[in-house]
């Protein structure tokens, strides 16, 4: 079907607009997207093999 995505959309609660946009903010500047950053900080933080933490850009 031509509207349907390749991957499921997984929703977060609880999240208000200010983090949202801050982590969004965070995660360009370190070269990233949101949700490869959430990916790679899961893949980490349940011990996939060869995973590392994402990289976090320098404070403001």
């Amino acid at each position: 079907m031509a509207n349907m995505h390749k991957h499921p959309v997984r929703g977060l609660r609880g999240i208000d607009d200010a983090l949202w946009t801050a982590f969004d903010h965070a995660a360009k500047a370190a070269g990233s997207d949101r949700s490869a950053t959430l990916k790679a900080y899961m893949e980490w933080y349940v011990g996939r093999e060869g995973a590392v933490p994402p990289e976090r850009p320098p404070a403001q």
